[in-house]
Formats: C-alpha cells, sequence, structure tokens
C-alpha cells in the first residue's frame, strides 16, 4: 500500500507551512504530497492567512523537492479555462522532473465560487464541462502538432499544444490524471475513459469497494486492461501513540476521537494498520491521509515509523 500526504490549505496555511510538510513527506518516505484546490475555508470564511492556489504553491514546492510526487485532490473544472489549466500543470510537470499528478473534478462547493466571483452552473452543465476539459487536456499534452477542438462549451482552433510534459506514465502516455468520487453511472464512466487513477474519498470499506467495482466494470466496458487503472481512498488521519495523544490531535482538528475511528484512519498505529488492510482487501492501492494540522509534523513521523513499515 502506497501512503501519501493529502492537505486542506483553504483551512488556514501559509506556503511555508505546505513545503515543511511537503519535504518532512518526502524524507520520511511517503508516495506523494497532494493538496485540495479550494479557495474558501469550511466551516466559516476566516481562514487566515487565506486560501492559495494550488497550482501556484505546487510549482515552488516542485523546486523545493527532488522526489516525491505532486498533485491535486481534486482541481474544479470551475476554476480555470483548460487550455490555460494544460500550460499550468506541463510547466509544473517540467519544474518538478516528472513528478505531477492531475486530479480534475466538476466542482461542488458553491460558497466559494460566490466569495471570489467564479460562476457555478447547474451539475449537468458542470459534469459537461469537466468531460470537455479531460479531453482537452489529454489532447494538448499528447498532440503531434497543432490541437483543434470544438464542444458546447469550449473550443480550441489551432492550438501549438505545448508545453509539452515531461513524463509520459500516464495509461494515455501522459501526466497522470485522478478522477474520484461517488456517482453510480457518470464518474466511473469518465474515469474508465480518462482516468490512470480512481479516488474514493472519505467513504467506509464497503462503499468504497463497491465504487471500486463500478469503476472496474466500466474500465472493463471502455476495453481497457484492467491493470491500467489504479484504486486509491482518502481518509482523514488521526493517529496516536497514546489515548492522550489522540486526543490532543482529535482537538486540534475539532474532531471526536470516537467519530474519526468509525469514519477515518484514526486510534493506536496498530488500529490504523488493521483499517488500512481493510482498504487494502477493498482493492485501495493508495490511501492519501489527510492532514489538518499541518503544525504536527510529529504526526507524520508517528505514521512513517509505525504504519508504514506495517503495510
Amino acid at each position: 500500500m502506497e501512503l501519501r500526504i493529502f492537505t486542506e490549505p483553504q483551512q488556514g496555511a501559509s506556503y511555508d507551512d505546505l513545503i515543511a510538510v511537503a519535504k518532512t513527506a518526502e524524507e520520511l518516505g511517503f508516495g506523494a504530497f497532494f493538496r485540495s484546490d479550494h479557495y474558501l475555508k469550511m466551516g466559516d470564511v476566516s481562514g487566515r492567512p487565506g486560501p492559495s492556489d494550488a497550482w501556484i504553491t505546487l510549482a515552488g514546492i516542485a523546486r523545493e523537492t527532488s522526489t516525491i510526487r505532486l498533485g491535486t485532490l481534486v482541481t474544479s473544472a470551475t476554476f480555470r479555462h483548460p487550455g490555460p489549466l494544460a500550460i499550468s500543470v506541463a510547466g509544473v510537470d517540467q519544474m518538478s522532473a516528472g513528478r505531477v499528478d492531475l486530479g480534475l473534478g466538476a466542482g461542488w462547493f458553491e460558497e466559494e465560487h460566490a466569495a471570489y466571483g467564479i460562476p457555478f452552473p447547474a451539475l449537468g452543465e458542470r459534469f459537461d464541462r469537466l468531460e470537455e476539459q479531460l479531453e482537452i487536456i489529454t489532447g494538448l499534452w499528447a498532440a503531434d502538432g497543432t490541437y483543434e477542438f470544438s464542444g458546447k462549451h469550449y473550443r480550441l482552433a489551432d492550438g501549438p499544444a505545448l508545453p509539452k510534459p515531461v513524463q509520459s506514465g500516464g495509461h494515455r502516455g501522459t501526466i497522470p490524471i485522478v478522477v474520484g468520487g461517488h456517482g453510480k453511472k457518470r464518474t466511473p464512466a469518465l474515469a474508465a475513459r480518462y482516468a490512470d487513477e480512481f479516488n474514493v474519498p472519505f467513504a467506509s470499506v464497503e462503499a468504497t469497494k463497491t465504487q471500486f467495482a463500478r469503476v472496474a466494470r466500466a474500465v472493463e466496458s471502455a476495453g481497457r486492461a484492467a491493470d491500467s487503472m489504479t484504486y486509491s481512498a482518502a481518509q482523514v488521519l488521526c493517529v496516536g501513540a497514546t489515548e492522550a495523544e489522540i486526543d490532543r490531535r482529535a482537538a486540534a482538528i475539532g474532531r471526536d476521537k470516537s467519530e474519526l475511528r468509525e469514519n477515518g484512519l484514526a486510534g493506536t498505529p496498530a488500529e490504523v494498520v488493521d483499517k488500512v488492510r481493510e482498504f487494502a482487501e477493498a482493492g485501495a492501492q493508495r490511501l492519501y491521509l489527510q492532514v489538518l494540522d499541518l503544525a504536527d509534523l510529529d504526526h507524520l513521523r508517528l505514521v512513517a515509523a509505525e504504519v508504514m513499515p506495517a503495510v
């Protein structure tokens, strides 16, 4: 099982906070450093020091790290036009020497759109835009020569399809794409067509297993090799060597430890190892550990020392 670190900077984090977590995660051997792509704190609107742009901060982190993979869970298709987004992500891929994954979703947090003047279409249109963006972005990266596209929401004419990513790791021979969610039909179909990885966020082991099965069927129907899709899950993290330490970490993120034990990866290292193994049995090959207290680097060190070797 590959363990990746997943942060939520909109809840209140500076660039220095993020680079400290990314460097520590790299030193400890975690597989990747990911961040959310949000512009508003969830829970209230303070969120000091304020939101940061995902791809700008990942560009900086790319130059301050050397081995750890970097990416988003997930960039919202409502935030950017697909052409400029393809340029930004390919640029960060170059800056990182080929260590980028792009998670892309339809967007869901209406309040952040209102707060920053970003249009927020109805759900059906958001999925339509996501589908066109996935086709455009992967098409631009893969095109040999100019690229054109004519859809309902986007049109590209004589696009130079530059810059190109450094890596060729995805099943389409370009930057790996992560798609995720709980949708029963359209989400698995989009993943089967475009994604290298499917992620189920913050769900039970049983619900995760069920969604993986839907995606696996869609992959088969699309004529893809079964092993061309990687399956992952995201879970909030709260691990402590003692009950007092678990209490402290749960309090720091405003959660109840009993609830976290049920709905996340929480408890002693042994408890968390058991839960990780349950996700592995359900088909997960990667786990994104949602770390909410970014000042607590000892949390990462405990997981690296007591959980990672066992899974």
